[in-house]
């Protein structure tokens, strides 16, 4: 991780929207994009949450942020072209997104697996992803060094069992980006995947209850990956997916 290296003003000046801003990976993305430069929007469902991240980064002296409250499992085409057009009114433009808000779901086999809950995942992890990035990828377009980056998972490269819906969902999130970043790949904008791997987070901790967690890297050990796939230095990486935590 530590070979990604970028300078402290390296997103000077960038309008960056971070989903899931509210907690884990997304949160400290968020601060460690203030902090290097960047405008931050803070996507997420809980209001208090993005809120406390607000604070952070205020109190950093890092560029104002922007908070915008959405809750992916019940958006609608609609709410992201309202979003895209606030965004475009209100900041001017859009650089780069950051997809890290995900939903687990229940892991169990596919057989075990309930219609509403599989549904509930693919809203989240594919079907928001899908609606957000087409309806902000024309002002995404028009930036000098567009970026934008989605959050794989181990087991949407290589299929487990018990995971179920999420490890289908992260499947599709790697076709995604491998779509996209294929009809991107004569344009400015560059698309890739972050797989962080076992971090510290609450996601991981429903997932793994019993493990030892001071062992996990945190949210801020994979930072130097999130930030250089942001910087104008990552502009030769496209349709990319690499692991924040390589083996």
């Amino acid at each position: 991780m530590q070979q990604y290296q970028v300078d402290a003003d390296a997103l000077n000046g960038k309008i960056i929207l971070v989903t899931g801003a509210g907690d884990g990976i997304g949160k400290q993305a968020a601060i460690s994009y203030a902090e290097h430069g960047a405008t931050v929007v803070l996507l997420g469902r809980t209001v208090a949450k993005l809120e406390a991240t607000y604070d952070e980064i205020v109190a950093l002296g890092a560029p104002q942020p922007a908070i915008i409250p959405l809750d992916l499992q019940g958006a609608t085409e609609k709410h992201y072209e309202d979003m895209a057009s606030t965004i475009e009114s209100t900041l001017g433009r859009l650089d780069a997104v950051l997809h890290s808000a995900g939903e687990l779901g229940v892991l169990s086999t596919i057989e075990q697996t309930d219609l509403e809950s599989f549904e509930k995942v693919m809203k989240v992890n594919v079907t928001s992803h899908f609606m957000m990035t087409k309806a902000l990828l024309p002002l995404i377009k028009k930036s000098e060094q567009g970026r934008i980056v989605f959050t794989s998972s181990s087991v949407g490269k290589k299929g487990r069992a018990f995971w179920s819906a999420y490890a289908i969902s992260k499947f599709a999130t790697e076709g995604l980006m491998q779509t996209l970043a294929d009809e991107m790949s004569n344009t400015r904008v560059r698309v890739n995947c972050i797989n962080p791997g076992a971090t510290r987070t609450a996601m991981r901790a429903r997932a793994y209850p019993a493990e030892e967690t001071e062992q996990l890297k945190t949210p801020l050990d994979l930072m130097p990956l999130y930030l250089y796939l942001m910087s104008d230095q990552s502009a030769d990486i496209n349709g990319q997916s690499i692991d924040a935590q390589p083996k």
